[in-house]
């Protein structure tokens, strides 16, 4: 064996009961599970007294937005500190491949709030199978710090071949958009994502949805939407979804599924009957959610989805004009914007959380929008139009809309997965970026009891993997990839707070991919074991 961990108690993702067992890992995989009384104890080149720890399959991120940080940051400890081993990126329908220049442009300028303006990257890569190749090489051809999979982005496809424009795809630019799906699920994408509260992405009605999910589907991949609405249209959005996925045969997994603001409150259990429903008439369909109550986004996607047609140099045309950022206003403020899910935006909810210049990182990262405006004796609007303008479309929100209750029961449905939906960009991120999976550990299992410490694990591995139709991940068993986490049951917790939102987990003293040790005694190493993981043909 090259290593073996003694007396640990195994965790092993199904959501059974955990036992004691030695362990023993060869060439990159479970090599033996041997339990007291089942023979010799195993030797390895290595021997790891495990006594007090938890060994459990690596953690999934179903919901990342890691696109550009894997190839910025070889350390990359915000997922490999929590014992994340694989992230599925490219969501909510915006993403950098498949790029031409001109979409590519657009691309970063649109998404500069979740991943900066990328002007650190080397954007050497257009299409969706270079991108996974560039991922492969990560660092000097070593690879990157955690596995990761991509999804299509539907938003940057349709941009690709339509525009910024806010109408419907002719045949020939649908017939495009079905190409471009099936090469890159060709390529190793995993599936489709949508971002349809975000410009172009929303632009597509339900029938061109419906006809990339049908070549998503004939790929055996599955669609991710962030859909139309958390908030004042939130079921009849759900619903939407479902039937999409219905009328075209494909699995759907419903990215960040939170019921938000005021008007859904208390409405979780409406949610899951609906869910319910459809599972018990044959769909194949999961979920992922983040433990926190507020969510984080870009400011401009607070925006009416009008306000975003032509892409961010007209958006910021726009607000630039009297007249114009007039009527914006009005659908913020008065109308409720479909941007900010149908609700009437409540300026005291909206806190800043970066923003690309740092010039103006002072006077408002860690203000809401109403409070920053006091302070300059000016209404909260004047306040979010100068900053879009100033920091050209570029600041984060943190959005504190969310209920601890809905977060609570949709977390215990046998659908769920989770996600960190983790923003990595910014002075003052979301703590979900670098807590989330120590988070579910520490605070949902074993301080709340919301859910056992094994359905816990098996909520962050076993799932995610049979989403991603990973055979060999996800459960520890013999055979299956090294991909590891020993964590401390009685200790493991989230060190990142709202305040000090990039402090690092406790609990979590080593994480192996590949059978190599990413985290060990809870430092990150240089190991560089991460890899595009594709889809393949028999998937």
């Amino acid at each position: 064996m090259d290593t073996v961990f003694r007396n640990v108690r195994v965790i092993d993702g199904s959501g059974g009961p955990s036992y004691r067992a030695d362990v023993g890992l060869a060439g990159g995989r479970i090599a033996e599970i041997r339990r007291p009384g089942d023979g010799p104890r195993p030797g390895a080149r290595r021997v790891v007294d495990a006594a007090g720890l938890a060994l459990s399959p690596g953690f999934i991120d179903m919901h990342a937005h890691s696109d550009l940080a894997l190839l910025r940051d070889p350390v990359h400890e915000a997922k490999a500190a929590q014992g994340v081993t694989l992230e599925v990126i490219g969501q909510d329908g915006l993403s950098y491949a498949p790029v031409d220049d001109r979409t590519l442009a657009g691309v970063r300028a649109q998404i500069t709030g979740w991943n900066g303006d990328g002007s650190d990257v080397a954007f050497s890569w257009r299409t969706v199978g270079e991108y996974l190749d560039r991922l492969d090489h990560g660092f000097a051809g070593e690879g990157i710090a955690v596995n990761a999979a991509y999804l299509l982005p539907q938003g940057t496809v349709r941009a690709l071949a339509v525009g910024w424009e806010d109408r419907p795809a002719t045949a020939a630019e649908l017939g495009r958009m079905k190409r471009l799906v099936a090469e890159g699920l060709e390529q190793g994408a995993v599936g489709l994502s949508s971002g349809l509260t975000y410009t172009p992405g929303m632009y597509a009605d339900d029938a061109e949805l419906t006809e990339l999910c049908r070549v998503v589907a004939s790929y055996g991949g599955y669609y991710c939407p962030h859909h139309r609405s958390y908030g004042a249209g939130a079921l009849a959005a759900y619903e939407e979804m479902i039937a999409l996925g219905r009328a075209a045969g494909c699995a759907l997994h419903l990215a960040h599924a939170t019921m938000n603001f005021g008007v859904n409150e208390g409405r979780a259990p409406e949610l899951l009957a609906l869910l319910d429903s459809a599972l018990a008439a044959g769909a194949d369909i999961s979920l992922d959610t983040y433990p926190y109550t507020p969510g984080c986004t870009t400011l401009v996607a607070m925006l009416p989805s009008w306000a975003g047609e032509g892409g961010p140099e007209a958006v910021l045309a726009r607000l630039r004009d009297d007249a114009t950022a007039g009527r914006i206003r009005y659908a913020m403020e008065v109308e409720g914007a479909d941007g900010c899910h149908g609700v009437p935006i409540d300026w005291d909810t909206i806190e800043i959380s970066g923003v690309s210049d740092p010039a103006l990182a002072a006077e408002h990262v860690g203000r809401t929008v109403a409070g920053a405006a006091r302070e300059r004796g000016e209404e909260p609007w004047a306040t979010a139009r100068r900053l879009l303008v100033a920091d050209r479309l570029g600041p984060t929100i943190l959005q504190h809309v969310g209920h601890e209750e809905n977060v609570r029961t949709i977390m215990r449905h046998r659908v769920h997965t989770g996600g960190s939906d983790g923003i990595l960009h910014g002075a003052k991120p979301h703590p979900r970026a670098y807590g989330t999976f120590p988070h579910y550990l520490g605070r949902y299992a074993r301080e709340l009891g919301v859910l056992s410490l094994e359905e816990c694990v098996a909520h962050l591995t076993s799932r995610p993997a049979a989403r991603l139709r990973l055979p060999d991940r996800g459960l520890v068993r013999v055979g299956h990839r090294a991909d590891l986490v020993l964590f401390d049951p009685e200790t493991v917790a989230a060190g990142a707070t709202f305040e000090a939102p990039r402090t690092l987990p406790t609990g979590i003293p080593y994480v192996l991919i590949a059978g190599r040790f990413v985290m060990e005694d809870g430092q990150r190493t240089d190991v560089l074991a991460g890899r595009a993981v594709r889809r393949t043909a028999a998937a």
